[in-house]
């Protein structure tokens, strides 16, 4: 629902403007409205002005933001680890903590910066490092004289190893030696032993064959082969070494200092965030003026915290709400425990308008309704409020996780109830097992008064929304919106009562004046709304159609069951059966869980809510501390 809010008025003295701006940072309830239309009328603007801060108030600003800019860079260097929880006031030592802070940004920034350095070199190295793991083992069984040159190579296809046995042999007669090896990526490492003198002749006809030679950095170009292989192991090892020398030295001046630092932008959070909330107060020579919005319930608690901190020299005053101030005012939704877990569909809506409604308490009353229409298997909602509640218990710390358990957990409620009705659990198995007969109606056979059942739930479901949207004008004091809503509700049901005496739903006797009814409202619907008008009402019986998608959604359903139950039976084997109808019947309830949940929702999304809550709401945004994120830089 949507919460009472009162717009309201702080006055003091103007030296007491930073300890209650303080006070209302800690209470959190109150929002400030920069905007004084609505709150200061034309004569009181000759004695009331913006507030505009001295040249000490800036100075001081300007040096914390450049202070929380410096801090912010030099967290960026620090690792994300648990730190404790800082409780000092640094303002007596902020100027020694801000020379402590060039020293300490220089040196971590200079190990960052050295630290990247590596890593990028290191990454440069690990290309190499799948060829040299294959080709080091290669090493020891080669003769390593002076005069061999050694050739290393990646083979992608490993039938190219023959193709250039062929042509090495050819190159070189038997003057060379090949070996290869499986490396970790798939592919093969090749070692070519062949003299000095026709290294280079080998090297360009193998570049020619696209098998080109494994290419080391330029900086060891100079090296053999074999020394090559030896720097690189050497350099991953020292650069590895390295990084874990600055990682250790980040993290011990994390654990020292971390805290410190965090407390100190903590701290600077909380004084710029009383600068910005200045440029939002009005004042005179003498005193200040704080204009916002608080729940209704919050006035006479921020009253008493005033008196008391301030011994009557700060006064609240609840103003006049104004017609104009309602587009304006801020949105809070708060609803009991029951519906709390349904704002879980309402967060993916725009928020309502303060003048609207909260679309959560007619989610909660109606979305397990259809959800259990359409399942109607006490069996599967049995199954379903059990699995959900085990979930529940295992993730209820993560909010939308147990919000959604909640859901269904109530949904598996009204599908039960709804089994019951239509005499299913799983299926027709509930009638062979126990005799479970149809209290309602047998759904899998009564298809068409299931289908008058559904349509008459849509009609009743929007004409609800119809009239809310008449009370909303009504409220609004729009009476040619009203008289509109008025025409469109009674014309519906015209429509309605006429269609169901075609098919002998309602007395023949009561058609003509029905008819009568339909020529009077028309041109009064014609009147309010405009020629556009009839093709709203039109849209609005399309939607009450649409409804019959419970019907056949819900039929789906109880057939599959009924497939599900008769394959067991035919496979003359109980296990194989029990196997068989467990799997289809486990399908149809994860189907059961998604189709009904989405066909529920756009109900209310497209075919109800459209009808009466307007979108256009403004979040409650109070000033208050910063949120913590927790103890991690």
């Amino acid at each position: 629902m949507i919460v009472r809010m009162s717009k309201v008025e702080l006055a003091g003295p103007r030296e007491l403007l930073e300890k209650v701006l303080s006070l209302l940072r800690d209470t959190g309830i109150l929002e400030i409205e920069p905007n004084s239309t609505g709150f200061i009328n034309k004569i009181d603007r000759v004695y009331i002005d913006s507030y505009l801060p001295d040249k000490s108030s800036l100075s001081e600003r300007l040096f914390l933001e450049d202070f929380k800019d410096r801090i912010n860079e030099l967290l960026s260097y620090l690792p994300r680890i648990v730190i404790r929880s800082g409780y000092f006031n640094p303002q007596s030592i902020i100027d020694t903590i801000s020379e402590t802070l060039q020293k300490h940004l220089l040196a971590c920034r200079g190990l960052y910066r050295r630290k990247e350095e590596l890593q990028k070199e290191l990454a440069e190295l690990s290309r190499y490092n799948i060829f040299l793991d294959a080709v080091e083992p290669l090493l020891s069984g080669l003769n390593k004289s002076p005069d061999l040159d050694f050739i290393g190579l990646t083979l992608k296809d490993h039938d190219a190893e023959e193709l250039l046995r062929r042509a090495l042999t050819h190159l070189a007669g038997d003057r060379y030696e090949l070996l290869t090896s499986n490396a970790p990526d798939g592919t093969q490492a090749g070692l070519i032993s062949v003299n000095k003198d026709i290294s280079d002749r080998i090297k360009h006809a193998l570049s020619d064959k696209n098998i080109p030679e494994m290419k080391f950095p330029s900086a060891i170009g100079g090296l053999t082969f074999v020394d090559k292989i030896g720097f690189l192991k050497k350099r991953t090892s020292e650069i590895s070494d390295e990084l874990d020398m600055i990682n250790m030295q980040l993290d011990s001046f994390s654990m020292k200092w971390g805290t410190i630092y965090q407390r100190v932008k903590e701290w600077i959070d909380e004084r710029l965030s009383l600068f910005r909330a200045t440029a939002s107060v009005f004042v005179t020579q003498m005193c200040f003026f704080i204009y916002g919005w608080t729940m209704s319930e919050d006035v006479t608690k921020l009253r008493e915290r005033l008196n008391k901190d301030f011994k009557g020299r700060v006064v609240l005053d609840e103003l006049e709400i104004e017609e104009e101030d309602l587009d304006r005012m801020p949105v809070i939704l708060k609803n009991p425990p029951y519906f709390k877990p349904f704002e879980l569909f309402t967060r993916i809506l725009p928020l309502p308008r303060y003048t609207s409604y909260d679309p959560t308490p007619f989610i909660a009353i109606f979305f397990p309704v259809f959800f259990g229409m359409i399942l109607g298997d006490a069996g599967y909602g049995l199954f379903i409020i059990i699995v959900s509640f085990f979930i529940f218990k295992k993730f209820r710390e993560k909010q939308n996780v147990a919000d959604a358990c909640r859901i269904l957990m109530i949904a598996s409620l009204h599908t039960i109830f709804f089994g019951i009705l239509y005499g299913e659990f799983f299926g027709e198995f509930g009638h062979t097992l126990f005799g479970l007969e149809p209290v309602f109606v047998e759904r899998r056979t009564a298809v068409i008064p299931m289908l008058y059942f559904a349509v008459s739930v849509g009609a009743v479901h929007v004409l609800i929304g119809s009239f809310l949207g008449l009370i909303t004008a009504v409220h609004r004091k729009m009476k040619k919106e009203a008289l509109l809503k008025l025409m469109h509700i009674l014309l519906i049901i015209s429509i309605v009562s006429i269609v169901a005496s075609l098919f002998g739903l309602f007395p023949a006797l009561m058609t003509k004046p029905v008819i009568l009814a339909i020529f009077i409202i028309t041109p009064v619907l014609l009147f309010t709304g405009g020629l556009l008008a009839p093709l709203e009402v039109i849209k609005s019986i399309g939607n009450i159609i649409s409804y019959a998608r419970i019907m056949a959604i819900g039929l789906t359903s109880v057939l599959l069951a009924y497939v599900a139950n008769h394959l067991a039976g035919m496979t003359g084997d109980i296990i194989v059966g029990t196997v068989v109808a467990g799997l289809l019947h486990l399908l149809n309830m994860v189907i059961g869980i998604f189709s009904p949940t989405i066909h529920s929702l756009r109900l209310h999304y497209v075919e109800f809510f459209n009808k009466f809550i307007e979108a256009g709401g403004r979040k409650f945004e109070p000033f208050k501390k910063a949120d913590k994120k927790g103890g991690n830089i």
